[in-house]
């Protein structure tokens, strides 16, 4: 990997920490281009009180001089204003494993005396970290004319409608109201929906799509298993908390029609080789293809529920009820930064590991040199090849004569 980062700290523990390295240098990076992402992701309908507790700003450590980065590793950190109320304070045993959570099988993994060491660390709060992390690699992207945006395609059993809207506009109608959903039709219908869960004491989960506009074709390799771009993409977002499927395009329609019906063909406008459907996400063969990159995520009903669910207290060994933590009733519209998060990360890492440099105008250079595909840029030989040829030696080494 070109880029790699950590992250570091618990809910309620004094702060969230990164460090990512691999950045080029000459990058502008404010701290109100990553606040701009973190203050996204406390909003939406659904939120839990958390949200208005904490009011997330990051701290840039290091890495960045006179508002640039310098090529050395670039520390975050992001303090959580609620661990103030949990200094020197005695804690409640929390002894019932709530199912959905990592809780039981936190506990047989490390063996803790108690449930809180898994769910502080486990917690979706840590991914405020990784926006901020995200929204740098965002502004790498930009630097290359490349945008990600993000919706609610669902929620629970209600549809929006996007075809028919162009991408870009999907993504500035999404922001325009609490349920970061571009079909205005959809939106009343989606807050009814969570409106009914809250009366309800239960929780809701959605679709989510991310789309990568201006990717360049050649990201990724399908050469090993673990460079393919959609391999790369499924493992980040699969590791954001309640993320339980991915399909890159419209993979799962596409099983149910023939495969004439479900691939792009490839027509010749001028020079440029094109497509006019984008079935397949803008991945072929683990390789960008040059059209956009198009993401859909299944996200869960989180397991956090005010309606108390069967379990065990491990103390007494009796059959018990879940305890309620403070949590969300529906993060769907929150979770859209986050996802365009971790895939602004997996493209920044590919498009560094594509250009190489250690500045952004070294970079610059080699992606106005970047192969297009075009018949002026693809040179083809109309000749015979000998891929594989004989060898000139016999099965125990010595030379056939």
């Amino acid at each position: 990997m070109a880029l790699r980062f950590l992250t570091a700290g618990e809910s309620h523990g004094p702060a969230f920490v990164a460090i990512i390295e691999g950045l080029p240098a000459g990058l502008d990076l404010p701290e109100s281009a990553i606040n701009q992402h973190l203050s996204r992701r406390q909003r939406g309908m659904g939120s839990g009180a958390r949200m208005k507790m904490e009011k997330d700003r990051v701290r840039i450590l290091s890495g960045v001089m006179e508002g640039k980065t310098i090529g050395s590793p670039v520390a975050l950190m992001i303090e959580n204003k609620v661990h103030r109320d949990w200094i020197d304070k005695p804690i409640q045993s929390f002894p019932i494993p709530r199912p959905g959570h990592a809780d039981l099988a936190g506990l047989v993994k490390y063996g803790f005396s108690d449930i809180r060491p898994v769910l502080e660390r486990a917690s979706a709060r840590e991914t405020s970290i990784r926006v901020a992390v995200g929204a740098i690699c965002r502004k790498l992207l930009h630097e290359f004319g490349i945008s990600i945006g993000g919706y609610v395609a669902s929620l629970g059993t209600v549809e929006a409608e996007v075809e028919s809207i162009p991408i870009e506009n999907r993504f500035v109608l999404a922001e325009e109201n609490e349920l970061r959903c571009p079909d205005v039709q959809a939106v009343p219908l989606m807050r009814d929906l969570i409106q009914r869960a809250i009366d309800e004491k239960e929780t809701l989960g959605g679709i989510i799509e991310v789309i990568a506009l201006g990717l360049p074709a050649g990201l990724g390799s399908y050469v090993h298993w673990d460079r393919r771009l959609d391999a790369r993409l499924g493992a980040a977002i699969l590791g954001v908390q309640a993320m339980k499927g991915v399909e890159i395009g419209s993979a799962f329609q596409n099983t149910r029609s023939f495969g004439t019906k479900v691939h792009d063909a490839i027509y010749l406008e001028g020079d440029q080789l094109v497509r006019k459907t984008n079935r397949c996400g803008g991945l072929e063969g683990g390789v960008s293809n040059g059209q956009p990159l198009v993401v859909r995520v299944a996200m869960k009903p989180i397991p956090t529920t005010l309606t108390p669910q069967l379990s065990v207290n491990l103390i007494t060994g009796v059959e018990s009820e879940t305890r309620y933590e403070r949590s969300d009733i529906c993060p769907v519209p929150r979770a859209v930064p986050v996802l365009e998060a971790v895939v602004a990360y997996v493209l920044a890492d590919a498009l560094v590991e594509k250009l190489g440099g250690d500045s952004i105008d070294e970079m610059q250079v080699r992606f106005t040199h970047l192969r297009k595909a075009s018949l002026s840029d693809l040179l083809i030989e109309d000749r015979e090849h000998y891929f594989w040829q004989s060898s000139n030696e016999n099965e125990t080494g010595d030379e056939v004569r």
